[in-house]
């Protein structure tokens, strides 16, 4: 796990990413712009998968589907890692901004190919995804699945519920960082001072739950629960309320809400 510090600005509290280290850069810039000092303490990583021979094997038969849909931005910049090609005419489907926008990284958006997404950005989930989809039309037809190793299995569950031909394939695995004692140290500094925290998954603050449980901190737990939370969706929201933290702010999808909720708190 790494770990780096910017001076505090007087007068605004620490915005702590926990982020995957590389995917928190371009945020961490655009916090900072807003004269606002950045910590990161990453709670989950993301690594490659040492085999992906699956993935490759589908990406070889992307026209043999009726939708391809993506659970998250690292789905999609796996997806393309390995892609030499991409055929016409395909529809996507994600399942919140920020995967919209690592998408349209790579060329796809509204103008150059369907790309179906909840339109409640503050609901943006398989269920809200799943009511966006001519489920009727898709019947009998194949939908590929790209994401991790594990996760929710709601949309593959409704989606053959309804008579779709649903393939799954993994694309990168989620991991849980290893503290060491520096890390460790960072962590009991942090809950000394009030900070925003931007948590973007309910895995990545039940991690952040247990690392403190760890620590053996005199009221550790009840400072981790004071700590100010940013969501950008209510399941996460709801996770954080039964974990017991009083102060969290459910905000849209994608990251330009984030930072306008991050502005306001100014």
């Amino acid at each position: 796990m790494q770990n780096q510090n910017v001076t505090q600005h007087a007068h605004a509290r620490q915005v702590v990413l926990t982020r995957p280290w590389a995917q928190a850069q371009d945020f961490a810039r655009q916090v900072q712009a807003m004269g606002r000092a950045v910590a990161h303490f990453p709670l989950l990583e993301i690594e490659a998968l040492e085999d992906n021979t699956a993935l490759i094997e589908q990406l070889g038969r992307l026209q043999d589907y009726a939708l391809i849909a993506f659970v998250s931005p690292n789905a999609i910049d796996a997806f393309f890692r390995h892609l030499t090609s991409l055929p016409p005419e395909l529809t996507f489907a994600v399942m919140g901004e920020g995967s919209r926008t690592k998408l349209a990284e790579y060329g796809v958006n509204d103008q150059t190919a369907t790309v179906l997404r909840p339109r409640n950005v503050r609901k943006t989930d398989s269920e809200t995804l799943l009511a966006e989809l001519d489920l009727d039309a898709l019947r009998g037809q194949k939908v590929l699945i790209v994401r991790g190793e594990s996760g929710r299995e709601l949309l593959a569950d409704a989606l053959r519920a309804h008579g779709i031909e649903v393939v799954q394939v993994a694309a990168y695995r989620r991991v849980k960082p290893t503290l060491n004692d520096e890390n460790e140290k960072h962590l009991a500094q942090l809950l000394e001072n009030q900070n925003d925290w931007i948590i973007t998954s309910s895995e990545a603050l039940r991690n952040l739950c247990d690392y403190v449980a760890g620590l053996n901190l005199i009221d550790g737990v009840a400072k981790m629960q004071r700590q100010h939370l940013l969501v950008p969706h209510s399941r996460i929201e709801e996770t954080a309320k039964s974990l017991g933290f009083l102060s969290i702010t459910l905000t849209a999808s994608g990251d330009e809400q984030l930072l306008v909720a991050l502005q306001s708190r100014l």
